[in-house]
């Protein structure tokens, strides 16, 4: 074992071959690890996300709330003669909703994404389509 190392040492060329093999392999379980451990984003993350998207690229149309439910609104709104039905869950914008749930049935202002027009929001921590405020 003593007479291959002192091969590669009295080779430089290839002392330095396999320093650089070494660091490229620690660099790529580095990045293997630090993907791995990497935090995914929670659901609730990614629907803020969401509707973030929508408030600052969506295009606004008119709808109506059909019905308030405990922690949802189910709307419907129109988008190029075709009529959409969705509901939102308003779990994490409670603050944002008026006291009486009742006031918010009616006309409302949605935003919804032109390239697929059912991906849609009435309400976001930045911009509420809720027009009749109590």
């Amino acid at each position: 074992m003593p007479d291959s190392w002192a091969g590669l040492t009295s080779k430089p060329e290839y002392l330095w071959g396999a320093i650089c093999a070494f660091a490229a392999l620690a660099g790529v379980i580095a990045f293997v690890i630090r993907n791995y451990l990497r935090r995914r984003p929670t659901p609730e993350e990614l629907e803020r996300r969401r509707r973030a998207t929508l408030h600052r690229m969506g295009k606004m149309g008119d709808g109506e709330i059909i019905d308030v439910e405990t922690a949802s609104i189910v709307y419907s709104y129109s988008v190029a003669g075709v009529v959409y039905t969705a509901s939102q869950d308003l779990v994490a914008l409670q603050s944002l909703l008026p006291r009486d749930p009742m006031t918010m049935v009616g006309s409302v202002s949605v935003k919804f994404d032109p390239r697929n027009p059912a991906n849609s929001i009435v309400l976001c921590e930045d911009w509420t389509g809720l027009r009749n405020r109590a």
